[in-house]
């Protein structure tokens, strides 16, 4: 994925309203960082982007990122031990093995809503919203 591809056909708006959508059903959270400068591990970047966004602070660690790195031509999902503590290692390969097969396709937008669908399936699964909820990360893409 070319970076100047990826940045002029990212659907900025679809994807945070896939991400309030997602997190309506959910007390979990999901953001979204793309990163423009080359990387060479995006899952320990990711890992470090998670922890600077403070993903760690939710009141039942059950945040998800989703962090791409268009320049690296990678991408990383990263979620906090109250997810992994549901979910399995199987389902982040199946999650990153469909959202690669968009990426290859050049549907940038297409694999990031589906990440974020898939993410929040899995939450609102694992983490209904309760009644006192509050969304406690920003829904906005970030890029950096």
């Amino acid at each position: 994925m070319k970076s100047r591809d990826f940045i002029h056909q990212l659907d900025h708006p679809r994807l945070e309203a896939a991400i309030r959508a997602a997190e309506e059903k959910t007390s979990g959270e999901i953001r979204v960082v793309v990163h423009h400068r080359v990387i060479d591990d995006a899952v320990s970047f990711a890992q470090a982007e998670f922890l600077r966004l403070g993903m760690q602070q939710t009141r039942e660690r059950n945040a998800v990122l989703l962090l791409v790195a268009p320049a690296s031509q990678s991408f990383a999902i990263i979620g906090d031990e109250g997810v992994h503590g549901k979910c399995g290692p199987a389902f982040w390969t199946e999650l990153a093995a469909a959202m690669e097969s968009s990426f290859r396709a050049a549907d940038y937008t297409g694999a990031l809503l589906q990440g974020i669908a898939r993410a929040g399936a899995l939450l609102a699964e694992h983490f209904p919203r309760r009644p006192d909820d509050i969304d406690e990360l920003p829904d906005q893409v970030i890029e950096r």
